[in-house]
């Protein structure tokens, strides 16, 4: 899997509706706010016109950057795994810390996917690296900066 960057079904489609947006609205406007800025005349102390080239070049760069994580994308369904109830890229994991009883769920996604917000950590995240392969019932042991925490998994789902 050298170079290839794991997708949940939903992560690719998030990055293509960016592609999407980023080529039919993004790219219009900044030509077009260019070339207003271009119509100013003296382009040497044209500060519309430079903050329009840099917003060209953030775009463009953007859908650079889209396009190749798309391409090497290695897109992963859960619900189609057969994983025997292992913890893998793309599962939902119940869990509950062990020290205090805190119950939360994670879903573990690529880099781009990650927020914790809504309980989307990355794979290469210290908890979701600890989870990797284990099951519902074991025990899951992450070093955090603020010392060792243990968590039981409660439930391991697809999809």
């Amino acid at each position: 899997m050298s170079g290839k960057i794991p997708l949940t079904l939903r992560g690719a489609e998030m990055l293509r509706e960016e592609l999407q947006r980023l080529k039919s609205i993004d790219r219009p406007a900044v030509i077009a706010a260019i070339a207003e800025a271009r119509s100013h005349g003296d382009l040497s102390e044209n500060a519309e016109y430079d903050a329009a080239k840099e917003r060209q070049g953030f775009v463009e760069g953007r859908i650079n950057e889209v396009e190749s994580k798309l391409s090497n994308a290695q897109i992963i369904d859960p619900a189609s795994l057969d994983a025997d109830g292992r913890v893998v890229f793309g599962a939902t994991v119940d869990l509950e810390e062990v020290a205090n009883g805190t119950n939360v769920t994670y879903q573990i996604v690529g880099d781009d996917e990650a927020d914790l917000k809504h309980g989307k950590i990355s794979l290469n995240s210290p908890v979701a690296r600890s989870l990797i392969g284990k099951f519902a019932g074991d025990v899951a042991e992450v070093q955090a900066p603020g010392g060792l925490r243990e968590f039981e998994i409660l439930d391991v789902r697809y999809g």
